[in-house]
């Protein structure tokens, strides 16, 4: 396993904001640390990155215990951290080439080229990270995260704060990452479409615990395959079934108003919590 932690724990005021987490993550996979804010997802990964040291618990990158002084494990880590922390008044090609120094990169030129290439950025190349869109700042973020090569690139909350639109264009680039660069992707998102849509492994967290985890498709199947959701005064109540056909004989019996739809992270969130993401 490129990935390894054991009975990790980090305390703050003496309680635990991640409390017991285990993990095991491959090379090359795309993993989604998902949950509501506050449910230990940040934590987890400062601690993953040397951000922070645990209260408790072991890290192992291929093996190798991690503590937050390796700097040699850490050269290998990309960290994309949730708030854009650019240098404002510094081009885009100038913030990549601080970034390019300060890992020692031989060949800044070349490494400069390929980052605002792979990004789209290459008409903003001179224009001032402050003057940029949310979006574009965003890949900048990233494409700076990626200059030296790393083998795990760390996304915390990577689209937070950005319209729709912008969204779904950003999740287009991130998914581009495992190819184009070939290293294990892991993000932490609160969006159920985002860690669907970006991920092939999700570990659903929970006050600071894994409530679920596993393949995204073999997390839904646990659940079912449809849902039947029965709209009430104040509530939804939720119904899964593992074919179409079953949620529509369910649904002749029904006078209020419902709906036939697929099963979703949403559905396992509820089901492993008993409520739902947003509540």
């Amino acid at each position: 396993m490129l990935i390894e932690t054991v009975d990790l724990v980090k305390k703050f005021d003496k309680k635990a904001a991640v409390d017991g987490i285990s993990l095991s993550i491959a090379e090359g996979e795309s993993v989604a640390l998902l949950g509501p804010n506050g449910a230990g997802k940040t934590t987890t990964v400062n601690m993953l990155t040397g951000l922070s040291q645990p209260t408790s618990g072991k890290i192992f990158y291929n093996g190798k215990e991690f503590d937050n002084k390796d700097i040699e494990i850490k050269k290998t880590i990309g960290v994309v951290p949730q708030h854009n922390n650019v240098d404002r008044d510094l081009t885009v090609e100038q913030n990549l080439i601080v970034h390019a120094k300060l890992f020692g990169i031989k060949d800044i030129k070349a490494a400069v080229d390929e980052a605002v290439t792979f990004s789209g950025l290459e008409a903003h190349r001179t224009k001032e990270a402050e003057k940029l869109s949310g979006g574009m700042k965003r890949r900048l973020v990233i494409a700076r995260a990626l200059m030296h090569k790393p083998k795990v690139l760390f996304l915390d909350e990577p689209t937070t704060g950005l319209d729709a639109s912008v969204r779904r264009t950003l999740w287009s680039f991130i998914r581009s990452i495992n190819k184009t660069h070939g290293c294990t992707v892991i993000m932490t998102t609160h969006y159920i479409e985002e860690a669907e849509m970006l991920s092939d492994h999700v570990v659903i967290i929970d006050n600071g615990k894994i409530a679920a985890e596993g393949k995204t498709g073999e997390l839904k199947e646990s659940v079912g395959r449809f849902a039947l959701d029965i709209y009430k005064e104040s509530d939804i109540e939720t119904m899964y079934f593992d074919t179409r056909q079953e949620a529509l004989q369910t649904l002749e019996n029904i006078t209020a108003e419902a709906r036939i739809r697929e099963v979703t992270l949403e559905d396992v969130y509820l089901r492993i919590t008993g409520r739902r993401m947003d509540a």
